[in-house]
């Protein structure tokens, strides 16, 4: 991963290329918790799943119409939920090998994962409260 992150803080753009392990990636400017949202890869899926925060990772295509009402959806619990959950968007046309490894068969499938094991998936669309509800269980499993 080598992505550029926004701070929402005071808007400083940081490029992470990894977070330490048991980390969230931080603002190098102004230390706060960065919101966790690249694309993912067949290549990198294995490390990206992998976190100390949940993650959800959105298959996804660009010319499915129910993802792109779910994009904004994603962005926006990124941005609110900075440093408490990772986003990753594997787009199923590009890479085709992860999706299959998880059985997904409509798009938009969101699998949700804790320390690196697949915990939780919703296929189709769904609102950003009962998202959030599912992320906040997510985080009180130990």
């Amino acid at each position: 991963m080598s992505d550029i992150l926004v701070c929402q803080k005071c808007g400083a753009k940081n490029r992470v290329t990894s977070a330490p392990s048991g980390q969230v990636p931080v603002c190098a400017k102004c230390g706060a918790a960065l919101p966790w949202l690249h694309d993912g890869t067949d290549a990198t899926f294995e490390a990206d799943t992998k976190a100390s925060v949940p993650v959800i990772v959105d298959f996804w295509a660009p010319w499915c119409g129910p993802c792109r009402i779910m994009g904004p959806i994603l962005e926006q619990i990124a941005h609110e939920m900075a440093g408490k959950v990772r986003v990753v968007k594997v787009n199923v046309d590009e890479n085709p090998r992860a999706p299959a490894q998880f059985g997904v068969q409509g798009i938009p499938t969101l699998v949700m994962f804790k320390d690196g094991e697949a915990v939780d998936q919703i296929v189709g669309v769904t609102q950003k409260p009962l998202l959030i509800e599912r992320i906040k269980h997510l985080q009180q499993l130990g």
